[in-house]
């Protein structure tokens, strides 16, 4: 492999390319699309480095001690995986540096002999979204222009609004009424986004604002937008850094509209192609029953059928790409529901790249119930780490695959949680009193939760007494 200077490396080349083998339609880095012109696909960031192995990862590890704004980081300690030069105007908020922490709590309840969980709810605005927004905005700046904009369920808009106001960019929001948390629209008002509400939900916020995006003046940040994925692939170094290099067997995510399934196996790969691990965890997506349309078309992809043991990631990969047309299309949810509703989306923009991650890496994808998810999430909180109801489709997802036997109680599995706990902190509250009811539609009946791990409030009288009786009480004596 080529030797490099650390210090100096640069990109040989880097555009954007449609997805579609079919096509394969390249771009410049400097065009302002989101889609492919000649065919509508999804556009992928590729670029070639000359790289040696031991000395990038020697010199990511030194960039841990290191003062300067790129270096604090975790996006851009990481650069030389992403298509900036080195004079790029760096629009960061010390984004990534989230923790990974062991979960044995999280374990025993899942039926596993250990657990691990990567928090991406500690990013600055409390989710996985700044990892790649600082991406995005820094390739605002690039372009030059004036309005970023972005539909969402929140945690994209509170990113959007937080980067925007550090780039000094007019921001616009469109929203969904009355289906985000008051936490997460708390963000985006306070640092001083447009926020547009909408009649309607998150599927047709993404409609209305691939309209506006055709505007030249406005620039769509979704997960569509190819930067934000190269941003949130670096999460993916991160978390094999933060191991020693160790790659685990499985890595699981939740799933909505994807891009973050997306990002991780991009980077995985990319971190495999220059020799920096020598395979791929299985990717594992997991979704809410009442909007899980990835789910459902993984049940009816061909292979699937096969099981994740078989079939080598190998031949999954090569399947995916030579079968690309005879590919089953996604059937969206008209009418998603669920209280997870960072995950409430029914029509996925990005699965047919998280279809490639999946399958490229011998994984799988899943939906678990509304009481799965609030269970899990009461035994996150548990571990005294917490997390949304998003986050908590993961460990869910876990307990069920362990149960059926898809995960042995031996492999070593990593649980990426993405939203902080204080993000929704209504369900919370709702859970532990036992009056959490399950989000419905016109099809749909509402039911009430049951609160399994609960932990309520309990009034006592202002005595020693009545304290000292009450905590012998709530510790079981």
């Amino acid at each position: 492999m080529p030797t490099m200077n650390p210090q100096t490396a640069a990109k040989t080349t880097a555009i954007q390319r449609c997805i579609d083998p079919s096509c394969g339609t390249r771009f410049r880095l400097d065009e302002r699309i989101y889609v492919c012109s000649r065919c509508g696909g999804l556009l992928d960031v590729v670029q070639e480095s000359a790289t040696d192995t031991e000395q990038l990862r020697a010199l990511w590890t030194k960039r841990l001690a290191s003062f300067e704004t790129r270096d604090r980081s975790g996006v851009w300690r990481y650069r030389e995986l992403l298509p900036f030069a080195d004079d790029a105007p760096i629009v960061s908020l010390a984004e990534g540096n989230t923790p990974i922490y062991d979960a044995p709590v999280c374990a025993v309840y899942c039926g596993l002999d250990a657990l691990t969980l990567k928090h991406q709810g500690c990013n600055p605005t409390g989710s996985f979204k700044d990892t790649g927004m600082t991406a995005a905005i820094t390739q605002a700046l690039i372009l030059g222009v004036q309005t970023v904009s972005c539909a969402s369920t929140g945690n994209t808009a509170a990113s959007l609004a937080a980067y925007a106001a550090r780039a000094k960019l007019q921001c616009a929001i469109l929203v969904p009424r009355g289906q985000i948390s008051n936490a997460k629209l708390a963000q985006s008002l306070d640092y001083g986004a447009a926020v547009l509400e909408l009649d309607g939900n998150f599927d047709d916020a993404m409609r209305v604002i691939r309209e506006l995006a055709e505007d030249e003046s406005i620039y769509l940040v979704n997960s569509i937008n190819p930067f934000r994925i190269e941003g949130q692939k670096t999460v993916a170094a991160e978390l094999l850094h933060q191991r020693g290099w160790r790659v685990p067997d499985h890595v699981v995510v939740p799933g909505g509209n994807l891009g973050n399934s997306t990002a991780f196996g991009k980077g995985f790969a990319e971190l495999m192609d220059l020799g920096l691990i020598d395979r791929l965890p299985r990717l594992i997506v997991v979704q809410a029953e009442g909007a899980a349309p990835f789910a459902d078309l993984f049940k009816a992809f061909p292979i699937s059928a096969l099981g994740i043991a078989g079939v080598s990631p190998a031949s999954r990969s090569q399947h995916s790409a030579s079968d690309w047309n005879s590919w089953p299309a996604l059937t969206p949810y008209e009418h998603p529901h669920t209280l997870a509703t960072a995950i409430k989306i029914g029509a996925p923009v990005s699965w047919q790249k998280a279809l490639r991650a999946v399958l490229a890496s011998g994984g799988t994808v899943l939906s678990v119930s509304e009481q799965e998810m609030a269970d899990a999430k009461a035994i996150v909180g548990r571990e005294g780490i917490g997390c949304e109801p998003a986050s908590a489709s993961t460990v869910a997802g876990i307990k069920r695959l362990v149960a059926d036997g898809v995960i042995a109680p031996t492999e070593d599995v990593v649980a990426v949680l993405t939203g902080h706990v204080l993000k929704d902190t209504d369900y919370a509250i709702k859970y532990h009193e036992e009056n959490l009811f399950s989000d419905g539609d016109d099809t749909t009946e509402r039911r009430k939760l049951a609160g399994t791990y609960r932990n309520p409030p309990t009034l006592v009288q202002a005595t020693k007494a009545a304290i000292l009786e009450e905590l012998l009480r709530h510790t079981g004596g």
